[in-house]
């Protein structure tokens, strides 16, 4: 249920709100919009109705929410939400570009691929430190040692990081150097993990997962959403078809369906979603032209010998390449790319 305030609401009227909808055993999420102010009442709808709150001072309705995923809705909040992945607004008027390495393999490997994907305009680094892999016994990533390497390019390149976490036990150490934790498509519903992710306060970026519905994924969101955390982006990575052209089907639909049933931003990974690199470039242009808020690319500096994904890595010059093309397509929809971020700065979470 959504409890509609009236326009001009005094904040002490909204805070008594809130204290009524906690006392009566509700979660309470609050959303200030520019032309009104809408509180959230996550909990059992008759008791609600049963209690009157129409009647305190302040409220002018209470709006049912008719999809079970209740704060991404759009009825929830109408205004797109802006993720701030340290400094980079995701979401926002002009398109985001993460570009990096599938997997960290070596300081050199980083570094090269930082210098060269910041220099064609990239605003943020992506690499990971724990591969979720199929086989037991292919690389599995270089765990904290990556996550180091990755902070020092940070430093270095000006860039935020976008990595994954794998496990619950496992966010508190990638928090402290990421400044987005990834959830993987085999993890989209590990219920543990977004749970503790959603408490991190660090912003998520939400793989679609490979069979799941738009609907398992906007509830998988959710998951985060209610434990405070409002800094989620979707990601649409491709599904598991029939087809076998491609690794998988990337679900360009997702894109503007989401966007209508849900206020979160929404970025593509062409490289999963073909995992084919001659198919990345045309696929960034359509997921732009789709009304994606940006779009999350494998990019290595020798493909052929990348420990992880190297068929759908590009190289430097083709990310280069594709990034101009980028920029056409963001200005032909009215979105052009931002400018290079600045150097972020990281503030340490505190536990609550």
């Amino acid at each position: 249920m959504i409890v509609v305030m009236r326009s001009g609401v005094d904040r002490d009227e909204v805070r008594a709100v809130v204290a009524r909808l906690e006392a009566l055993g509700f979660a309470a999420h609050l959303s200030e919009g520019k032309e009104r102010t809408v509180i959230g009442a996550i909990g059992d709808r008759s008791v609600l109705e049963a209690a009157s709150l129409e009647a305190m001072p302040g409220v002018e309705r209470l709006v049912p929410i008719r999809q079970p995923f209740k704060l991404a809705s759009r009825e929830f909040q109408k205004e797109s939400t802006v993720v701030n992945v340290g400094g980079v607004p995701v979401g926002g008027d002009r398109l985001v570009v993460i570009a990096g390495p599938c997997a960290v393999e070596s300081r050199e490997q980083v570094m090269a691929t930082a210098a060269a994907v910041k220099a064609a305009g990239a605003h943020m680094l992506r690499g990971g430190a724990f591969k979720p892999r199929s086989s037991p016994y292919t690389f599995q990533g270089m765990e904290e040692e990556g996550l180091r390497i990755l902070a020092d390019a940070r430093q270095r390149y000006g860039m935020p990081i976008v990595t994954e976490v794998m496990s619950p036990d496992a966010v508190e150490l990638v928090a402290e150097y990421a400044d987005c934790l990834q959830i993987g498509t085999r993890n989209m519903q590990n219920f543990q993990l977004l749970r503790e992710a959603g408490r991190s306060r660090r912003p998520v970026l939400l793989k679609r997962g490979m069979a799941a519905t738009i609907q398992e994924w906007l509830m998988a969101a959710e998951y985060v959403l209610s434990e405070g955390n409002r800094q989620v982006i979707l990601c649409e990575r491709g599904i598991r078809t029939f087809e076998t052209a491609t690794r998988f089907t990337l679900d360009l639909n997702a894109v503007p369906v989401a966007k209508e049933l849900s206020h979160l931003p929404v970025i593509v990974d062409p490289s999963h979603g073909t995992g084919r690199a001659a198919l990345v470039t045309p696929l960034a242009r359509a997921a732009i032209a789709a009304g994606a808020d940006g779009v999350i690319l494998e990019v290595h500096p020798n493909p052929a010998e990348a420990l992880s994904d190297g068929p759908q890595s590009v190289t430097p010059a083709e990310f280069e390449r594709m990034m101009q093309d980028l920029r056409r397509v963001g200005e032909a929809v009215g979105r052009g790319l931002q400018s290079p971020a600045p150097a972020p700065v990281r503030v340490r979470v505190e536990a609550d």
